[in-house]
């Protein structure tokens, strides 16, 4: 089938985690609100999907199903593409890295939004130094520290074994953002987290990854995503 994703035209955002698994699948998909008119099309999905409608972008639209949040996209994606183990404890405990991707995303977010979402980083550039801070001397370590045993665990070679899932492409993109936003402090910090340097370089030279991220549908980072480069934040 051909998939129809509802993502913000102009970010790579939460919707990139699906796009690097539609893209590393071949799949046929349609990034609808990049497209003319496609705006009002995904304000129009939100709000007459039959008493279902997605609480925000991403979904997904495949076939008859509208399917919303991130996770819960690539838990149906791993499925059908070979991106998830095949036993149904795997695909938990992929579903399970996923949610925790989520949870780390909400975190690197908050580096610069530490108030809120509705105030802008200029008005509240002193929490978010603190908050970054704090990232960077505990959170950070954590999560990463986190995947750098799995995949040592496993081999090291991807995060749940020797094939690839979803999550390896969701860390990819993680160490990628991390690299835009603070280059200084991710620099120094890489040397502590050699199995997921690999992870990432081993991702990146992927056939399809490796032509999409060369291509005009990878979207740049830029400072109104997740990931933002604020140099009072890099120190």
């Amino acid at each position: 089938m051909r998939y129809e994703l509802y993502y913000w035209p102009s970010i790579q955002g939460r919707g990139e985690y699906v796009r690097l698994a539609l893209e590393e699948a071949g799949a046929d998909y349609a990034d609808v609100a990049r497209s003319e008119r496609g705006m009002a099309a995904m304000m129009r999905m939100k709000e007459t999907n039959n008493g279902t409608p997605p609480f925000a972008p991403p979904f997904l639209k495949a076939g008859k199903l509208v399917i919303g949040q991130t996770a819960n996209i690539l838990l149906y994606l791993g499925s059908r593409h070979g991106l998830a183990p095949k036993a149904e404890a795997g695909k938990l405990w992929a579903h399970q890295l996923q949610l925790t991707v989520a949870d780390f995303v909400l975190e690197i977010h908050d580096t610069h939004h530490p108030l809120g979402p509705s105030l802008y980083y200029e008005d509240q550039r002193s929490p978010a130094k603190k908050r970054t801070g704090e990232f960077w001397k505990e959170r950070v370590p954590k999560y990463l520290g986190y995947f750098e045993r799995l995949v040592h665990h496993n081999g090291g070679f991807y995060l749940t074994g020797r094939r690839l899932t979803y999550v390896d492409l969701s860390l990819f993109q993680i160490v990628e953002g991390l690299r835009y936003a603070f280059p200084r402090r991710m620099k120094a910090f890489e040397r502590g987290i050699p199995g997921l340097i690999d992870l990432h370089d081993r991702v990146a030279s992927r056939p399809n990854i490796k032509t999409y991220l060369s291509s005009d549908r990878r979207i740049a980072f830029n400072e109104d995503g997740i990931f933002r480069r604020y140099k009072a934040l890099d120190l």
